[in-house]
């Protein structure tokens, strides 16, 4: 659904970004949609979407283009992405936030100079909280096991192209807006993200309050920040202390 309301009380911008490999500028499309809220408190999408091919400077590998598709070609005399980004990141209209799929990635290559520190969302920190009974939570397994509203396929591919991502996306942030509220994605969005289920080892799949303290406390020495956080959070649900966190000898000396 899309709103004609031409003075929304807030609106946030989805992005997402294609690259052509692993740089700090090697981005080659990004693509965005807004979502927008009207008086009735709703939010919806907006009529606001679009994609830019961007120059990354250098050949796009074979392994990104295996992902995307974007040829050297396709991006041959677009803009740099210094050139280009401020331009999507902070666009005319006022903008509560930005957000996307997995955000830390697209932050990566959206700094606060570029997006004018800007707050994020992101979708998948925040479909773990509201949606953890799910079984998958990528952008695209998102989208068919919810089915959002008013999703419209075609504009929703191909899949791994920055707009129809983009679009997809949004229709994920516009069902969560209207769920919880946008100070709670956003303090969802800033910590490690909440998995529902233990990730690895013999007990992987199983709910955390399904499992013996143990097996939890395992986690705690975890490689992957989000396991690490999510196991501090079982112990502390379950009565225990907070894991003290480890200061360096350097630090104290300093």
């Amino acid at each position: 659904m899309f709103s004609t309301d031409p003075t929304p009380i807030a609106v946030i911008r989805v992005v997402d970004l294609e690259t052509g490999g692993n740089g700090p500028h090697e981005v080659c499309e990004i693509g965005w949609q807004d979502v927008l809220q009207t008086d009735d408190g709703r939010w919806q999408l907006d009529h606001e979407r679009g994609s830019l091919m961007v120059n990354p400077g250098r050949p796009i590998s074979p392994e990104t283009m295996a992902i995307h598709h974007i040829l050297d070609r396709d991006v041959k005399g677009a803009p740099f992405w210094r050139e280009i980004a401020a331009s999507v990141l902070q666009p005319r209209r006022p903008l509560r936030a930005l957000a996307a799929h997995r955000a830390a990635f697209e932050q990566r290559y959206c700094t606060p100079l570029l997006s004018g520190g800007a707050q994020w969302v992101c979708t998948w920190k925040c479909a773990l909280r509201l949606w953890p009974d799910l079984p998958r939570f990528s952008n695209q397994m998102l989208r068919y096991q919810r089915m959002p509203e008013g999703l419209v396929h075609e504009i929703g591919l191909p899949a791994h192209r920055a707009l129809p991502d983009a679009y997809v996306t949004a229709h994920h942030l516009r069902d969560m807006l209207n769920e919880a509220t946008l100070d709670q994605l956003l303090a969802w969005s800033a910590e490690p993200g909440l998995l529902p289920r233990i990730p690895s080892g013999p007990e992987r799949g199983k709910p955390w309050d399904q499992v013996a303290l143990d097996v939890v406390q395992h986690f705690l020495s975890d490689r992957d920040r989000d396991a690490r956080f999510t196991a501090e959070t079982e112990i502390v649900r379950r009565g225990g202390e907070p894991p003290r966190k480890r200061t360096s000898a350097q630090g104290r000396l300093l």
